[in-house]
């Protein structure tokens, strides 16, 4: 995609960058160092006046380019038609890089190549468009299945592993702008307690603090997995590893994800999977997102309206229900659902999840339901009910809205379940657009930044467009084998169970969607590929954010 796509799109968005005006664009070094403490006041240059007011991000965990396509083909009939595909709504796409820091040193090890520095490093190492592609397949094909594929170890007492990024590091990277290590919560590499001038904490200020701290904003996080998983953690809470899920897990002595995120940042929205009684019903310590301490002081808040997941209640309409006494009374908002998940063999594959949207092979008319009788909400109503509360603070907000079960499915091997997940993001970020566009409030596209992106790939998951192309509606035979799922017809194969190095893809819309150009080939000159860590300078620089001070 080049230059020429903007120019031809540039029409439709002339009301909207009116909106907009003060933004610069200034080309970065194509090897410039990431943020560090000393350059943090200065990175990136020329900050913009404070236009948007409304940042909401959506991140598809897992998500490859070949998940879009699969998932528009069901759901449309074409490899590109979901509404995020749309040129006239979603003017910007770019292709992303994701490695962190333990990817890259994957990559160094073997080629016999110096550890990552923050002030020296090359970015090829992390990626290299010439052995991975320029472009994520298959629009472009020549990427290395090997270079993706072979496991490889980072010293000499490392397992090896498929070099890839996880999900902690790759949102660390969004939220504060820092490359860090595999299982990092927005915390400085290396675990640096009593180093330099940073006193004892590693803590990196995300992207949602800062809104908070420098504008007034409120904060929300939503999810269809566990609140206190890698990527919503990212925003807003703090953690060597993002295993440390609650104070006393594991015999974790530490501030938990969990008690940080509802004892200390206190978002104004909280929703994801979690809930005790398909996570945790013994309140065994180790196990489970919440402690009962928690979960007992959430349903007796004076501060959060809380919902939950219950028996014979209908999710969306409970969670509704609670968003609008929310907004009503100028109360926080904590949703609090999950659901248990089966492998093929029926053994229980994960507890901290919602149960899956299920879509069904129906030739030529795609149709796709909740899959826990209607007990768990669809990521749209995550999206709504957030935007109804966060919307009531006059100063705006910052929003993660995370379909966090694609990669779950991915990793399963599970082509149906990626397809309800594909369909349960695509309905969410219809929710967002629409909500952006309705009469009546002081959102619209002048004082909003929409982003839809994913951490990284999972599972190298290919679908072909000869005879075995699947199309609307349909889905590809899938039987158990196993613990596993196979495909005898072989229209869709799978790489491994693991991540994947591909470069993903990102979307924008609204105010300050422009302003990724300035980053396209900055560490890949000839390309159009941007690093992860830019969406945060992005979001930073379009909500007029100072970026002074600690990092």
């Amino acid at each position: 995609m080049g230059k020429v796509r903007f120019l031809a799109v540039w029409w439709v968005m002339l009301s909207i960058m009116a909106g907009c005006t003060g933004m610069t664009e200034t080309r970065v070094d194509a090897f410039k160092p990431l943020i560090t403490s000393e350059t943090a006041a200065h990175e990136p240059a020329g900050e913009a006046p404070a236009t948007a007011k409304y940042l909401i991000l959506f991140i598809a965990d897992g998500m490859s380019v070949e998940n879009e396509i699969a998932g528009s083909r069901y759901l449309t009939g074409y490899d590109f038609g979901l509404v995020f595909h749309d040129d006239a709504k979603f003017p910007y796409r770019a292709f992303v890089s994701t490695w962190d820091i333990t990817t890259y040193n994957r990559y160094a090890y073997s080629r016999s190549k110096p550890a990552f520095n923050q002030r020296a490093y090359t970015p090829t190492v992390g990626y290299d468009p010439a052995l991975g592609g320029a472009k994520p397949f298959p629009l472009d094909s020549t990427g290395m299945d090997s270079y993706f594929l072979t496991k490889q170890a980072y010293s000499t007492t490392s397992r090896t592993a498929v070099p890839a990024t996880d999900s902690a590091s790759a949102a660390t990277a969004m939220a504060t702008g820092y490359k860090t290590e595999t299982g990092s919560i927005s915390w400085l590499a290396g675990d640096p307690h009593a180093a330099g001038t940073r006193g004892s904490t590693g803590a990196l200020r995300t992207v949602a603090e800062r809104m908070r701290a420098e504008k007034g904003a409120a904060i929300g996080v939503v999810t269809t997995v566990s609140f206190a998983h890698a990527t919503p953690a990212a925003f807003v809470s703090h953690n060597k590893s993002r295993s440390n899920y609650y104070t006393g897990y594991k015999g974790y002595t530490g501030t938990g994800i969990a008690d940080e995120i509802i004892n200390t940042t206190k978002p104004e929205v909280v929703i994801g999977a979690g809930h005790p009684v398909f996570s945790n019903p013994t309140w065994d310590t180790t196990k489970g997102a919440i402690s009962k301490g928690l979960y007992t002081a959430l349903k007796n808040s004076g501060e959060y309206v809380f919902v939950e997941r219950q028996a014979g209640v209908n999710g969306a309409k409970s969670l509704e229900a609670a968003a609008a006494t929310a907004a009503r009374q100028n109360k926080k908002l904590f949703g609090l659902f999950g659901g248990k998940i089966t492998r093929p063999d029926g053994a229980f594959y994960a507890t901290d999840l919602f149960e899956p949207p299920v879509c069904a092979n129906t030739p030529g008319n795609p149709s796709c339901s909740s899959g826990s009788n209607n007990e768990n909400p669809l990521l749209k109503d995550l999206t709504t009910a957030a935007i109804k509360v966060l919307s009531t603070n006059s100063k705006g907000f910052f929003l993660m809205v995370e379909q966090g079960d694609m990669d779950w499915s991915n990793h399963a091997n599970d082509y149906k379940w990626m397809i309800g997940s594909a369909w349960d993001l695509n309905e969410a970020v219809k929710a967002a657009f629409d909500y952006v566009n309705r009469p009546g409030d002081e959102m619209d596209w002048t004082n909003t930044l929409l982003i839809v992106t994913a951490d990284h790939g999972t599972g190298y998951v290919r679908v072909f467009d000869d005879v075995r192309k699947t199309g609307k509606g349909v889905l590809p035979v899938q039987q158990q084998s196993g613990a596993a799922w196979r495909y005898p017809n072989g229209e869709v194969t799978y790489g491994t169970a693991s991540h994947t190095n591909e470069l993903v893809s990102l979307y924008a819309a609204g105010c300050g969607h422009h302003l990724f150009r300035q980053y396209e080939g900055a560490w890949y000159p000839g390309t159009l590929i941007i690093d992860n860590t830019h969406i945060f300078h992005v979001m930073s620089q379009a909500a007029g954010l100072k970026l002074t001070g600690a990092p």
